[in-house]
């Protein structure tokens, strides 16, 4: 598995969406599974996949599936 597409089962598994909802537009509260306790799932779901662990400001940050790859980075997970 790619780390995209590592990436993108996070967001499928905790917010239970589709591969059609997966653009870089899908943003926290665009739909109603992406609400804060949603946010929270996501965010342990991608530390699990990664292996990392969110700095705070970070976590507040994740706004959007595109903004997302933009923290990795800092990370070092390059998508």
């Amino acid at each position: 598995m790619t780390k995209m597409e590592k990436y993108k089962e996070a967001f499928k598994e905790a917010l239970e969406l589709e591969d059609s909802q997966l653009t870089d537009e899908l943003a926290f509260d665009s739909i109603p599974e992406w609400d804060s306790v949603g946010h929270m799932r996501l965010m342990a779901a991608i530390e699990d996949a990664f292996d990392i662990m969110f700095e705070t400001e970070d976590i507040m940050d994740f706004g959007s599936l595109g903004k997302g790859k933009e923290i990795l980075k800092k990370y070092d997970v390059e998508l």
